[in-house]
């Protein structure tokens, strides 16, 4: 899975990038080199906006976890930050968004853990790893997102949340050595397929997923200060002494 993840980049850097305008110009995320589940994230998307259907690309913030639009709560929400890509065209939980409401998740890298057994004296303790492209390019993971409203507030007009989740499959090269499991991206020459929400094929649709960086990734270990969501900074990202 992908539980945690590292996003640094500016909005105004993003909206450049993707070709996207803020949805919220008053609105800021801050970078953060341990995003972790319910917590914000940039999310960049296209909806229909007007009464002619016109499309519009936006950057807004998305909570983390998807909240299906069906769901009666939000209960269990951080239990769906990943969605696997060989199920995410048949579970309940994500068919309709594959098919109408994808995103993209801008990542400057994300964390797995390692075993370490206990030896010398030592206690067995995880050990978090940091991927990243190589060649310190960006990655745009694949994401699905999701509107939903509490039912029991639906006379609020305010009480819209929008989730999402990151779509995953099996590790290869460096990283399949740390966990089995790792985000899928949509390289640049496909955001416009990727982010149009009248491209509802399924197959081409899966046929646009990639491994990040084509599995050029860097594999670093970093200070066990990331375990803790309370930890936020750079620091958290500096290549430390493999155990």
């Amino acid at each position: 899975m992908c539980g945690r993840y590292v996003s640094t980049r500016s909005p105004l850097d993003l909206a450049t990038t993707y070709r996207a305008s803020l949805l919220d110009p008053g609105q800021e995320l801050g970078p953060s080199w341990n995003i972790a589940p319910t917590d914000l994230v940039w999310g960049v998307l296209e909806r229909a906006f007007d009464g002619d259907g016109g499309v519009q690309r936006n950057l807004r913030p998305l909570r983390w976890g998807l909240v299906p639009s069906w769901a009666k709560t939000m209960e269990g929400s951080a239990r769906m930050i990943n969605a696997r890509m060989e199920t995410v065209h048949e579970k309940p939980a994500y068919r309709a968004a594959f098919t109408r409401r994808r995103c993209l998740l801008p990542a400057d890298g994300y964390f797995e853990w390692e075993p370490v057994p206990a030896r010398g004296g030592a206690k067995a303790y995880k050990q978090p790893y940091l991927l990243s492209p190589e060649d310190g390019s960006g990655m745009s993971m694949a994401g699905l997102y999701e509107l939903w409203r509490d039912p029991a507030h639906r006379d609020d007009p305010d009480g819209w949340v929008a989730s999402c989740t990151i779509i995953t499959t099996e590790a290869t090269d460096a990283a399949g050595r740390v966990h089995p499991r790792m985000p899928l991206t949509v390289s640049a020459e496909h955001w416009d397929d990727w982010l149009d929400p009248q491209h509802q094929d399924v197959a081409d649709l899966r046929a646009l997923l990639e491994k990040p960086a084509a599995g050029h990734l860097s594999v670093q270990p970093v200070s066990t200060a990331v375990n803790s969501v309370r930890n936020n900074g750079p620091e958290l990202v500096t290549p430390v002494t493999a155990p």
